[in-house]
Formats: C-alpha cells, structure tokens, sequence
C-alpha cells in the first residue's frame, strides 16, 4: 500500500497512480480505516519527506510493523516503480 499525506492541492497537481490520499492533518483520524492490517507493507510520501516521516512515527507508535518512509514524490516514484499522475 502507497499513502500520499500531502495537501489536496499538492495531490491534484500529481501523485502515484497506486497511492491513496490522506493528508497528514487528518492522518491519525483515518489510517486505520484505510490500512486496517497492522503488518502489511506500507509506504508513506509527501513532498520531501519530512512529513511521511511524521506519518510513518505515529504509524509505528500506534503498532504497525512495517512501515517505510519513501520521502518525497519523485523518490517515492523511482522507489516503487511507480508512474506519476494528475
């Protein structure tokens, strides 16, 4: 699973096409509804990394396993092989 935290502006102007959207701001409020399975693989990006590192802190806090910080947007997609989208 792919976690985009950044802000909708910042989602609409591109994004993984794999990602799932989730702003940081209301990160604690949905993340278990969108990632209810504690141990799957995560990846969590935003625009240079600072904020997935904030979201992949309080995901390990709350008890998920595996979570990686990709960092920013272009390095998320050159680490998931994944395409950019609007």
């Amino acid at each position: 699973m792919i976690i985009d935290v950044r802000t909708p502006d910042e989602w609409s102007g591109g994004h993984l096409a794999a990602a799932h959207h989730l702003e940081l701001n209301v990160f604690a409020q949905g993340i278990e509804a969108i990632a209810p399975d504690k141990d799957q693989q995560i990846y969590v990006y935003c625009r240079s990394g600072n904020r997935s590192g904030q979201a992949r802190d309080y995901m390990v806090k709350i008890g998920y396993t595996n979570v990686i910080n990709a960092g920013g947007l272009e390095e998320a997609a050159t680490l998931l092989g994944e395409t950019i989208v609007q």
